[in-house]
């Protein structure tokens, strides 16, 4: 097995030791090694025929971090065909959150999601897609 090496914050390296104990990893590495296979398996299996899926996008980030904001809107423009709606809202005191609806195959939400996490000061990122396939929604019951 390689062995690699990363950088983080240490409030953050903390939290990985803490959630090792907690929930009887062996270490560090079984943590990471954990997270990083979900992360790149978690969209795999929607991709179905290029069929077209409703996500949305939570990002929240400190407010005072204005170039945050402005490289945000560039991803949103970046991603245009795929953008439905957008919103900002402030929450508490000291954060900010955008919230996209995207419309897009599996490659293009992926491909959002994944600019979107490397954008610099981004606080967290979570989403939420809705599969609606070829099965007709809210049929009528009779």
């Amino acid at each position: 097995m390689s062995v690699v090496s990363i950088s983080m914050p240490e409030a953050l390296l903390e939290r990985i030791d803490e959630f090792a104990d907690e929930h009887g990893y062996s270490g560090r590495s079984e943590v990471v090694r954990e997270g990083t296979r979900t992360l790149l398996e978690e969209f795999q299996g929607r991709n179905i025929d290029g069929q077209k899926h409703t996500c949305t996008v939570m990002v929240v980030f400190e407010y005072c971090q204005p170039a945050v904001q402005q490289r945000l809107t560039g991803v949103r423009h970046e991603y245009d065909a795929i953008v439905s709606a957008t919103t900002h809202a402030h929450v508490r005191e000291q954060y900010c959150m955008e919230l996209y609806v995207l419309e897009g195959t599996t490659e293009a939400l992926s491909g959002f999601v994944n600019t979107v996490r490397a954008v610099p000061d981004v606080r967290a990122v979570n989403y939420s897609i809705a599969s609606f396939g070829r099965d007709p929604i809210g049929q009528h019951i009779e």
